[in-house]
This record gives C-alpha cells, structure tokens and sequence, in this order.
C-alpha cells in the first residue's frame, strides 16, 4: 500500500495547483500533506466494491472540481 500512496502522491504532484501555494507558510511539508491526503483516498476507497470504484472516483473528482471552480470564482470576485 505504501507504494500505491507514494505512486499516487507522486502523479498529484505533477499537475499544476490552480491557485499558487506557500509551501514554506505550512507546518507540513508539501509532499507530507499529498501522501497523507493520498493515504485517505487509498482508505476511503477500501470501502468501495471494485467495480464502483472508477464511478465514485469520477464523482469524486467533478465534486473538487466544482468546488475548486467556485472557490476561484469567489476569489476573483473578492480581489
């Protein structure tokens, strides 16, 4: 499972971040934080049947980005 986390927390890292981040400005560091968060998907994800997985993963993922979308746009909005 370490692998898998690692693996996970890897790839996450390499997209770009929408909005920029002070890692520095943390008590974690960057790669602490998307291993612990990969962690917690590999966890939650345990609770799943298999064959559900890739639909609650999708749902997953368009639920952050609509959120992701709104706390950009709220940001503009603010600035």
């Amino acid at each position: 499972m370490s692998e898998v986390i690692n693996q996970l927390a890897q790839l996450a890292q390499e997209s770009d971040m929408a909005m920029p981040v002070d890692w520095n400005g943390l008590n974690i560091s960057k790669d602490e934080i998307f291993k612990h968060m990969a962690t917690n998907v590999l966890q939650q994800l345990e609770n799943v049947a298999e064959e559900e997985r890739a639909v609650v993963a999708m749902a997953t993922m368009t639920k952050l980005l609509v959120e992701n979308f709104i706390h950009s746009h709220m940001a503009k909005v603010n600035a």
